[in-house]
Order: C-alpha cells, then sequence, then structure tokens
C-alpha cells in the first residue's frame, strides 16, 4: 500500500509541475497606443502531455504492488525515464492517446490461462486533456502481446 501512495504521490507531483510550466506569460504594462490592443495569448505553443506509467502486480489499482514506475512526456519532444519516449509518443499519438487501443491490441499469440494478473495505469495529463487509466492483464505474456512500448519498461 505505501508503494501505490508514492506511486500517486510522485505522479501528481509531476502533473503539477508540468502544468506550472506551461502557465501562460502575461505582456509587461506598455504606452497606451492609438492602435487596438492584441489579445494576449492563452495558451502555450503545445498542449501539456505528461504522464506517469507504471506496471504492477495485482488484481486492481488498489492491491496491485507498483513494480516499475517510468514517467514520459511528449510535447514539445518525447522524453522522461522511459526507456523509448520517442516510441511510445509515437505509439499514443497513432492512436490519439487512447490508452484502449494501446492495451487491447494484439498479435494472436497464444499464452498460457494462468491467473498472474498485471496491472498497468497511466496517469498525468494527455495534450492537455486529464488522464487515468487502469487495465489489468491476465499474465505477463498477455501483456507482451503485440501492446507496443508504451508499456514495455
Amino acid at each position: 500500500m505505501r508503494y501505490i501512495t508514492g506511486g500517486i504521490a510522485l505522479g501528481a507531483a509531476l502533473v503539477f509541475g508540468a502544468l506550472a510550466t506551461t502557465a501562460p506569460a502575461t505582456a509587461a504594462p506598455t504606452a497606451p497606443t492609438t492602435a487596438p490592443a492584441q489579445s494576449a495569448r492563452t495558451t502555450g505553443l503545445y498542449a501539456p502531455t505528461a504522464l506517469v506509467l507504471t506496471v504492477g502486480q495485482g488484481e486492481s489499482r488498489a492491491t496491485a504492488t507498483v513494480q516499475r514506475a517510468v514517467t514520459l512526456s511528449c510535447a514539445p519532444a518525447a522524453s522522461g525515464s522511459h526507456p523509448d519516449p520517442k516510441a511510445a509518443c509515437a505509439q499514443l499519438r497513432s492512436v490519439s492517446g487512447d490508452f484502449t487501443e494501446v492495451t487491447e491490441a494484439g498479435t494472436g499469440r497464444v499464452c498460457t490461462k494462468e491467473w498472474a494478473p498485471i496491472v498497468v495505469t497511466a496517469d498525468g495529463v494527455w495534450q492537455g486533456s486529464r488522464v487515468s487509466y487502469t487495465y489489468t492483464f491476465a499474465n505477463s505474456c498477455a501483456m507482451t502481446d503485440g501492446k507496443g512500448s508504451v508499456f514495455e519498461f
């Protein structure tokens, strides 16, 4: 339970830190002119994308023991502690940030029917929208069956 709480706290800190750095800058006051003033830009050049991804052993987010956790940022450039942030960001962009398409993709690989559940989570912000995603795989074989690079760490 302590690991889950720590992982959630880490994720929240990363998200709030990313959001704090994308706050719009305000222009300094200028002398009045006769021309109409242009409105100040209210958003950054890129929509914020900062995620914390975890893989844990257990049946649900609440009971899983987090085994690995990484950060992933896709804007303006792919970065973070993910081992292959460029490939992970490319995969997420190809499915418009829909984690369901990432976790439910498959190649038809034959896996055993053993029940050794693995929970993956994604928390943070994807292109300016809040994300909180959880998926439980039956076992590690089912998790690696053509799922791409997002949860490969």
